[in-house]
């Protein structure tokens, strides 16, 4: 069976994305790094020594950039349903991030420590359908903003991958009734044609 012209037009402009080149040239799981590193150097985002959860992080390129900035005394926590290769300096939980069992496994490995910064370039499977794909876009987006609400530390950040549609001015108000600032962000590297937008949310209201 051939593959549809559509995919064979996503694979072409795949191979040829300035930034999945220069992933692979420079060794990041994705090109999605430069999204992270475009807004966390826009928004100082990261700070030495902060505690950061990386929430969805298979195959891990939002981590890298994590564990780059925080230094050896920061720690990266990246929790993912799918399973991920290791990366130095990365503590992986496998495991859905919104079940008790997995948060257990979290507190765990967090111990005594505060969560400084929460991330998520969560997306779901994307069947084209752009309601359907709007509104589970949109459903782990508020798991993430309520796992932000419970486990961020007063003041923490919040940066969480959204797509624009029906959903999105209720979200953003419901960012902004959780956190002092929120802008929206749309890095060079997410594509022109693609809806994601990247809302960040910092200072946590307690």
């Amino acid at each position: 069976m051939k593959p549809a012209k559509t995919s064979k037009a996503w694979m072409a402009e795949h191979v040829n994305d300035v930034f999945v080149k220069r992933a692979k040239k420079e060794g990041y799981r994705s090109r999605a790094a430069y999204k992270l590193m475009e807004i966390a150097e826009q928004d100082r985002l990261f700070k030495p020594d902060m505690n950061v959860v990386d929430l969805g992080a298979a195959p891990g390129g939002w981590s890298q950039v994590a564990v780059e900035k925080v230094g050896k005394r920061g720690k990266v926590f990246a929790l993912d349903r799918l399973d991920m290769l290791p990366l130095p300096g990365v503590t992986f939980i496998q495991g859905d991030f919104s079940e008790e069992a997995t948060l257990r496994k979290l507190s765990d490995n967090l111990g005594d420590c505060l969560i400084d910064l929460v991330i998520s370039d969560m997306s779901p499977n994307i069947a084209g359908i752009s309601v359907s794909d709007q509104a589970k876009s949109a459903y782990l987006a508020e798991l993430a903003l309520l796992f932000s609400k419970e486990k961020l530390k007063p003041g923490g950040s919040f940066l969480v991958k959204f797509f624009q549609g029906s959903y999105f001015d209720h979200y953003l108000k419901a960012m902004r009734s959780s956190f002092k600032t929120v802008v929206i962000r749309k890095p060079k590297a997410s594509r022109d044609r693609s809806s994601e937008l990247y809302i960040l949310g910092l200072g946590k209201i307690c």
